[in-house]
């Protein structure tokens, strides 16, 4: 049987979102007492007692002139009311009807999809009143409900149950990414599951173009775009196959320099940006190819390479360029000086906007993805390093001779190796920078974040650790 789709649909500032998040049992969707904080739809697996459903979080409804961000924000409600078997028609009992209300319950209506009214902030007497208030939208009696504080959860359940099948669901596991604890960031999954969606985040300044590029890799204008800046907030998960492998990519809100985030706001929207950095598998660091490798691009190349991510880079607006090879071999070259943690890292041409270069990004991002999860034999590490030492053995610190002993890899996702020896606490960071760069080189692992640990061995000589 499949899973009813419920959209929560209402003017702004009602309290849809703080509704979505209750259902899913996550905050997923960003919340604030200012209107108009949710623009693009998000969607997510939810449940009520023994009901399961898939959800609808909408933009606020408004009257909008065309060509407007308003206008494209209501677009996309009226998409979810499309996509619903049913709506949830929120509005705030405390405030009481306005104007704004009839018009869009009258919305709802024509749209011959079941309605429930859903009386929010009824708690208290102001709400009683507001509820009261409701009937005259004529969409039958009202569930006085609280979002915030979960009041009225049973009536909404009895409200749902003549739309939603009563059997359990099997649970996503997938979406449970969000809340993962950070310590199964680095670990969950270590393996190549083909049957598993790869998580691909993409990220960048703002106005790179990467809800653009979002809707033209699915084919659909699932996300919000336009001219303006900083449109994106909540990070939204998107669905895609791509060559028959499953495939989840993560829409973000555009990071600028910690320095001009003033706005809460803008502070949750970067917040849920970088939690989905972490979650993530790959990273796409989306560039604007007429302004590249500003100093906010390097710093979240440098962030993704710090938690752990691999890392692709897209030189999105591609067909902006007038010389495009000279501009391309021009970026490599600042990319290998600038980039030097992620060195080889692939950077791809593509424009989202026309739809190009699509394909050579996602056999980039696979390949990445490869890298990240290779392995090298503990025989092939200490042959290499044997003839590493011989070359280059490491320096004397204080007089004292560092020995290392031998080399082993501890876990890919990524690359992590572990270096045994004694006085490798003095081991200087020049030369700790030299066996990773020939790492990378001797065993082919370009653009991946790569981990050195050193393990002391213990004296037999030395009473005190005795």
């Amino acid at each position: 049987m499949m899973t009813a789709t419920i959209a929560i649909v209402g003017r702004p500032n009602v309290g849809k979102s703080t509704l979505f998040n209750r259902l899913v049992g996550k905050k997923l969707a960003l919340v604030d007492d200012r209107p108009g904080v949710t623009r693009d739809r998000r969607e997510g697996e939810a449940s009520l007692g023994h009901l399961r459903f898939s959800v609808i979080d909408t933009a606020g409804l408004e009257e909008a002139d065309e060509n407007t961000l308003a206008a494209r924000m209501r677009a996309q409600t009226e998409t979810a009311i499309e996509q619903a078997d049913v709506i949830l028609f929120m509005i705030d009992a405390r405030l009481g009807l306005t104007p704004m209300d009839q018009v869009f319950a009258d919305l709802v209506r024509r749209s011959g999809k079941p309605v429930i009214l859903l009386a929010n902030k009824a708690e208290g007497n102001k709400g009683k009143d507001g509820v009261m208030e409701s009937y005259s939208l004529g969409l039958g009696d009202p569930v006085p409900f609280s979002a915030e504080h979960g009041e009225g959860t049973s009536d909404l359940l009895e409200a749902l149950m003549p739309y939603v099948a009563d059997e359990p669901e099997e649970e996503d596991e997938e979406e449970a990414w969000a809340d993962a604890p950070a310590a199964l960031a680095d670990d969950e999954d270590e393996g190549d599951d083909p049957n598993k969606p790869l998580r691909v985040t993409i990220i960048g300044r703002p106005n790179a173009g990467k809800s653009t590029l979002v809707n033209r890799m699915i084919g659909q204008d699932r996300l919000l775009t336009g001219p303006e800046a900083g449109i994106t907030r909540d990070t939204i998960s998107v669905d895609w196959e791509w060559r028959g492998r499953p495939v989840r990519l993560f829409d973000t809100a555009g990071m600028r320099k910690r320095a001009r985030i003033e706005e809460k706001l803008e502070k949750l929207s970067v917040a849920d940006a970088l939690r989905a950095i972490r979650y993530a598998e790959v990273v796409v660091v989306l560039l604007d190819s007429t302004i590249p490798f500003e100093k906010q691009d390097l710093t979240l190349v440098d962030l993704t390479e710090r938690e752990g991510r691999c890392v692709v880079i897209g030189l999105n607006k591609w067909d902006l360029v007038a010389d495009k090879q000279g501009l391309l071999a021009e970026l490599k070259e600042k990319a290998h000086h600038l980039l030097a943690q992620v060195r080889g890292v692939e950077i791809v041409p593509l424009s989202g906007l026309a739809g190009e270069g699509i394909d050579r990004l996602m056999q980039a991002v696979f390949r990445a993805y490869g890298v990240w999860n290779r392995r090298v034999s503990t025989a092939r590490i200490n042959r290499w390093l044997e003839g590493v030492l011989s070359a280059h053995p490491p320096p004397a610190v204080a007089g004292r001779r560092i020995k290392i002993r031998y080399m082993t890899q501890a876990k890919a996702r990524p690359p992590t190796f572990a270096l045994f020896g004694n006085q490798l606490d003095h081991l200087p960071v020049s030369y700790t920078r030299y066996l990773v760069n020939n790492l990378r080189d001797a065993f082919e692992l370009p653009g991946t974040p790569i981990r050195l640990h050193t393990r002391g061995g213990d004296n037999p000589f030395d009473k005190n650790k005795r």
